[in-house]
Parts: C-alpha cells; structure tokens; sequence
C-alpha cells in the first residue's frame, strides 16, 4: 500500500497565540479532498497567525522520502555554526560517493571539485541523492542528526538509512522517517528562529526558497507569496 505525507504547513506573518484550535471546517473539507484515495494519508496545518490547525494522522510515523534532506540540512548547519565546516570550502568529488540515478552530482568525474555551498543547493534545489548522502556523512552521520533532532523535540523525525541501529526502521521506513506534525514544527522552528540559531534558521529558510519542483503542489501556491519548502 502506498503510504504517503502530504504535509500542509501555513506561515504567515504576525503574532503567534500560543493556545492551539482545531480549525474545523478546513478539516472537514480536507476530508472530503482525501476520500477515495488508494493509500494512507497524513496531513497538519497550521496557521501561524491564529493558532488554529488542521489534522488528519497527525501523529502517524510516514516514509519521508526526500523531506528527510531537512534534517541532513540542520545537520550541516550545525557543523557551518560551529566552524566545523565552511559553507564556501572547496570538496573533491568521488566516484565512491555515486548514488545511481540521474542525479547532476553522480555524473561528475572522479576528482572534480565543487562548493560545498553547491552541493547544499543541488541538495534542496533539484533534491539531488548524491549530494544529500555525501552531506549526510559531513554532518556527522545520522547519529548526529537524530541527536539534533531529539534536541529540538522531534522523537520521531529520524534518519534511519547509514545509521547504526536503524536497521529495522530503514526496511519499513526507507532513508528517513517522521510525521507530519513534527515536520511541519521542524519549519514552524526555523520560522521561529529556533533552529540551531536565528542566523542559521533564516539561512535555511532562504535555501529552503529556492526549489527546482514548483510544477506539482508548489504550482497552486501564487508565486507573490514567499514559500519555504521540500517536497518528496
């Protein structure tokens, strides 16, 4: 069966509340927009401005897919805010790094050289595998990022493939693993500023703006409103 996230996370401008209501009638229209559909669903909505949210499986534990690039990106982030790693260091590319497919990192040659700055951007533009494994590893592995994950209070937002002790996890979940609740607070975070730090959240946002897939769900998002996203 296919098990699919759609996270809907809205972000507006303005004061936060800090009680939480059920939007009641977005629920129910959501409801009516999933009925029928061949596989299992999960979906959180919250608006940032009034509190008020909408879920459906909220708390259900999906296959990521791609949106587990979030976390690998507040991993690097925190090696870049310790200094760790330089967000303009010069990387030599290996063929050992090649994740098959047609990725634009995996047909480099052996030896050539690219910004780490870049393999980020192919990371969360084009949502390139070969770029985000090789980033997984310079962030300290997914221990290191699931330890980052737990300290931001997300218990179930993990890294499962590569990681010592994910074995079980990685042959229900694949590479990565969260609900759609939490994935939709790991942004909420950055929104906040709460992210590693302000100028590291704000960094992330910005890269987070700039994805190459704007022809499926990004498409019904006018382009005068300001998104940060990662689809998978």
């Amino acid at each position: 069966m296919i098990r699919t996230i759609l996270l809907m996370a809205a972000y507006f401008y303005g004061c936060h509340l800090f009680s939480q209501k059920t939007e009641k009638k977005l629920t129910a229209k959501l409801e009516v927009l999933i009925a029928g559909f061949n596989g299992d669903i999960g979906i959180y909505v919250k608006n940032l401005r009034t509190g008020k949210t909408a879920a459906i499986h909220a708390d259900t534990v999906f296959p990521t897919a791609s949106m587990i690039k979030v976390p690998i990106l507040v991993g690097v982030m925190d090696k870049l805010e310790k200094g760790e790693l330089d967000y303009h260091s010069e990387l030599i590319y290996k063929d050992s790094l090649l994740y098959a497919g047609v990725d634009i990192l995996g047909s480099f040659k052996d030896g050539e050289k690219i910004e780490l700055s870049k393999v980020i951007m192919l990371m969360l533009t084009t949502s390139d595998n070969t770029a985000s494994l090789w980033l997984q590893s310079l962030a300290g592995t997914g221990t290191r990022i699931n330890e980052l994950m737990d300290s931001l209070g997300l218990k179930e937002t993990r890294v499962n493939s590569r990681t010592p002790g994910r074995e079980n996890n990685r042959s229900v979940y694949g590479w990565g693993q969260a609900t759609p609740r939490e994935m939709a607070t790991l942004f909420e975070k950055m929104y906040d500023r709460q992210v590693i730090s302000a100028g590291a959240s704000e960094k992330m946002m910005r890269l987070l703006g700039r994805n190459y897939w704007d022809e499926e769900a990004l498409s019904q998002i006018p382009p005068t409103v300001e998104v940060f996203s990662k689809n998978a």
